[in-house]
């Protein structure tokens, strides 16, 4: 056992000393580079990494997706960066294919295509045709990645444990949290059954667009190493065919993904041109590993952004971007600086078509802006940019005319009209009703115990008009329950007329409560109880 320990530190130890070789050989080391150009640091680093393997060159991926965290020299260099791996041979495909199905290959599959149609970092795919005669694509996890990956993320995250304290590795870029975000993103992508969970939730998100859709997986062949799915005979999507369904496949396309970023929270967060097959008519979504989640706060901000964007109210898409850091003090910022620069990066996008229009870089240039200000925005919101500018490409292909504001507009209008149908639930209206009602009842006694009309602690001010203070709260506790009682009848009785399982007579009896509550609601107004 001690000696299989000492393996491990010397494994370690090795691997450390290659990282440390590389590192000077590329001159990354931080003393000594601050006179050699950005451009060329960021090119040395592009390189570096891909001489450090698979760990190191998805590091760099994950790294091109994050202009929060680097500057733009480093982003664009890094996004030249690709998967520099030898595939896997067809022994070890075959090996770790019958080390997760338990059973000889030959019993599930009746042939396998031995050239892959791709090898990266992680998993390699192949087509193959199952027993029952059904043509399928398996994923299969390199052997030894694993392991590999969770010794250069240990040493790694040994590396940011250093660098907290290096102020000029931290000027230049936040380590641990690249760390703690390149951890998460690998630790997701090892378990194959992650990503046939991001499949089940896609496809329900998918479900309301006809022309948008995601392979089925077989859950009975597949486990966290291997990762079987259903053969679409395709096309990548830049070759579709010239058919009429590519326009509206490239609005379908341009929707689903606000209603992926806005209200279900949940996106592919990788949709390049290479992800996305065409095939009778629709998109087809591959390779769903890299998703992107967002909170309930963050889409209702995102929203709030997307739709003053569309109204063109360059100030509030200001005021948006502050509240998207968390924050409600900047004691330093130039908040007229901010609000003219955030104003100029949209000045000149509305009316263009789809073509002009670069929507990732948009988003990406709005964090770069809150950067130079010293203001964080979420790490959600650089990759949400980097899915957009990627779908664009796509949609861009099939419909390059194509307006995407004219899109936000439809979809947020659809929106509001869900909304609108959710709120006229009856149940939920007297839902509602009975909270606020409950709510009104609580600030009526607490104010009468402080105005000394219930027992209980009074509240006693030296003022001049005291006397007049429990008839101006009654007055104003009494507006308020008529108020949201001739809102919640009007609401009902506008869900009742356009249902059509409603009877006739409840539609009457809503309506008359309806206006009995305004009228009284008005006369309040003009005639209060207190001057009578």
């Amino acid at each position: 056992m001690k000696q299989a320990a000492n393996a491990g530190e010397d494994r370690l130890l090795g691997r450390a000393t290659e990282i440390g070789r590389v590192v000077a050989k590329y001159g990354l080391r931080e003393r000594g580079s601050a006179d050699v150009p950005l451009r060329e640091r960021a090119r040395n680093l592009r390189m570096a990494l891909e001489e450090l393997g698979p760990t190191f060159a998805k590091l760099g991926q994950i790294l091109s997706t994050r202009p929060d965290l680097l500057p733009p020299e480093f982003i664009d260099e890094l996004a030249t960066l690709q998967d520099k791996v030898t595939p896997m041979n067809e022994s070890d495909v075959v090996s770790v294919m019958e080390e997760e199905l338990g059973v000889p290959w030959e019993d599930v599959f009746e042939s396998i295509e031995p050239e892959p149609l791709a090898a990266g970092t992680i998993g390699q795919v192949h087509v193959a045709t199952l027993e029952s005669g059904q043509k399928v694509v398996v994923k299969v996890q390199r052997r030894g990645a694993r392991v590999a990956i969770m010794r250069d993320l240990g040493l790694l995250e040994l590396f940011a444990s250093k660098a907290e304290n290096r102020p000029g590795l931290r000027k230049l870029v936040d380590i641990p949290a690249v760390i703690r975000h390149l951890s998460d993103s690998l630790y997701r992508e090892l378990d194959f059954r992650m990503e046939a969970a991001n499949i089940v939730r896609l496809r329900e998100v998918l479900k309301p667009y006809s022309r948008l859709a995601v392979p089925d997986y077989l859950p009975q062949i597949s486990s966290s190493r291997l990762l079987v799915l259903d053969f679409i005979d395709g096309v990548n999507v830049r070759d579709a065919p010239p058919v009429p369904e590519r326009g509206e496949a490239a609005r379908q396309l341009i929707e689903s993904y606000y209603r992926q970023i806005l209200i279900d929270g949940f996106f592919h967060a990788d949709p390049h041109p290479g992800n996305l097959l065409w095939s009778d008519g629709k998109i087809y979504f591959l390779d769903c590993g890299m998703v992107g989640e967002l909170d309930a706060r963050l889409r209702e901000q995102m929203l709030l952004l997307v739709t003053a964007f569309w109204q063109g109210d360059d100030a509030f898409v200001a005021e948006v971007v502050l509240s998207l850091s968390g924050g409600d003090r900047w004691p330093d910022i130039d908040l007229s600086q901010f609000e003219f620069e955030i104003s100029h990066l949209f000045s000149g996008v509305r009316g263009q078509a789809l073509r002009d229009i670069e929507l990732g870089p948009l988003m990406q240039s709005i964090t770069q802006v809150a950067a130079r200000h010293d203001i964080r925005l979420p790490a959600a919101l650089a990759l949400t940019g980097k899915a957009l500018a990627q779908m664009q490409i796509a949609a861009t292909t099939l419909d390059p005319e194509l307006d995407p504001l004219s899109v936000v507009g439809t979809f947020v209008l659809k929106m509001m009209a869900e909304r609108f149908r959710h709120a006229a639930d009856p149940t939920r209206a007297f839902y509602e009703a009975q909270k606020v009602v409950l709510r009104i009842r609580r600030f009526v006694q607490a104010a009468e115990r402080m105005a000394g009309a219930r027992p209980g602690r009074r509240l006693e001010i030296d003022l001049p008009a005291i006397s007049s203070l429990e008839t101006t709260i009654r007055r104003s506790v009494r507006r308020l329950v008529l108020a949201a009682g001739a809102s919640a009848a009007i609401v009902a009785t506008g869900f009742a007329a356009s249902t059509r399982t409603a009877p006739d007579w409840l539609g009457t009896t809503l309506g008359i409560a309806a206006a009995t509550l305004s009228g009284l609601l008005i006369a309040d107004f003009i005639w209060p109880r207190g001057k009578r």
